[in-house]
Formats: C-alpha cells, sequence, structure tokens
C-alpha cells in the first residue's frame, strides 16, 4: 500500500468519523487511531457531600436566658432501626410499575418483609425489614438513586 493510498485513507476515515479501524491484507495489517485516546469509564462510589455552613461573628447586645439557648441534639432513640441501602442503585417503593408500594409510614412489618427494591445492574434486590414494628419514616423518593449505606426507612421496633 502507498502512501497517497494511506492518505485517502486517513482522509475517508477522518470525515466518518471513525476513531478506529484496523486493515489486513496479507502480510500487511495497520492500525489507525484518530483523534485523542479513549477515555476509561470506572464506576465510582461517591461520599454524600457535607454542607459546612460558615461562620460569621456578630455583636451580641445581652446574653440570652439559658432556656433560650438552642437545645442539643435529641438522643438517639434506641426503639427506631433505620433501615439502609446495601448498595448503590434505584430506589423503587413498588415491586412493579402501578403495584402498590410494599410499606407506607404507618405500616406495621415483620422480621423479612420487602420494604423496597434496589435496583443495580438491572437486578432487582428486594431490602427487607430488619425488625418487626412500625414504619415511621421513608427517607427516598421512588425512582431516585441511593448510595451505599444511605438511610432508606426508620423503623419503631414493637
Amino acid at each position: 500500500m502507498d502512501l497517497q493510498r494511506i492518505e485517502a485513507l486517513l482522509k475517508l476515515l477522518s470525515a466518518h468519523e471513525v476513531s478506529d479501524f484496523h486493515y489486513r491484507d496479507g502480510d500487511v495489517s495497520m492500525r489507525f487511531r484518530i483523534g485523542p485516546p479513549p477515555v476509561q469509564m470506572t464506576q465510582m462510589q461517591m461520599a454524600p457531600a457535607v454542607a459546612h455552613a460558615p461562620v460569621h461573628a456578630a455583636p451580641v447586645a445581652h446574653a440570652a436566658p439559658a432556656a433560650a439557648a438552642p437545645a442539643a441534639p435529641a438522643a438517639k432513640d434506641p426503639n427506631v432501626v433505620t433501615v439502609e441501602s446495601p448498595m448503590v442503585g434505584t430506589f423503587y417503593r413498588t415491586p412493579s410499575p402501578g403495584a402498590p408500594p410494599f410499606a407506607e409510614v404507618g405500616t406495621v412489618v415483620k422480621v423479612g418483609q420487602p420494604l423496597c427494591i434496589v435496583e443495580a445492574m438491572k437486578l432487582m434486590n428486594e431490602i427487607e425489614s430488619e425488625v418487626a414494628g412500625t414504619v415511621i419514616e421513608i427517607l427516598v423518593e421512588s425512582g431516585h438513586p441511593v448510595q451505599f449505606g444511605q438511610a432508606l426507612f426508620k423503623v419503631r421496633k414493637g
């Protein structure tokens, strides 16, 4: 193959936006790669973003009474269990479109009862209740992505 044929082939490949081409004819073998090298795509697990509030010094006219001070964060209720996502995926509250949700706020659930589905890599994974109790809060909207360890439900034991 002569230089003019190679140039003509390269122009033809560029005109049709071909980025990778392999040619073989008997003992002659050529590979053409046009443009930047291909980008390697990797899946990364993202850590949740943490918002930091700006700190500003404000003048204080007088001390506030002790009762008006901000309350300390409430202690975690030992009777409330948070059900977390065991994987990265898409959260679904129903087993199929148009079907009723697995659980609503106020639903009494048993250990092992499905609460939702997390779809990961086209596999539908049922997420089951870890405790018997009542669903008191649903923390994710159906169809939204979830991360590993993200809180999905709060269930009050009992």
